[in-house]
């Protein structure tokens, strides 16, 4: 059964968290990890700006 939906405002904080079922690894190379925080990073700039 999913989470019930977080409520969302202006200015709140939230966590992010990735996490493979039963310990599964969520990236199968270096570089997707690589890829993800960099998509993460730009994500949280752009967020920080507005």
């Amino acid at each position: 059964m999913a989470k019930p939906l977080r409520v969302e405002y202006p200015g709140a904080y939230y966590h992010v968290i990735n996490r493979g079922n039963a310990g599964e690894k969520i990236f199968l190379r270096k570089r997707d990890k690589e890829k993800f925080l960099e998509r993460m990073e730009g994500t949280v700039r752009i967020l920080c700006i507005s």
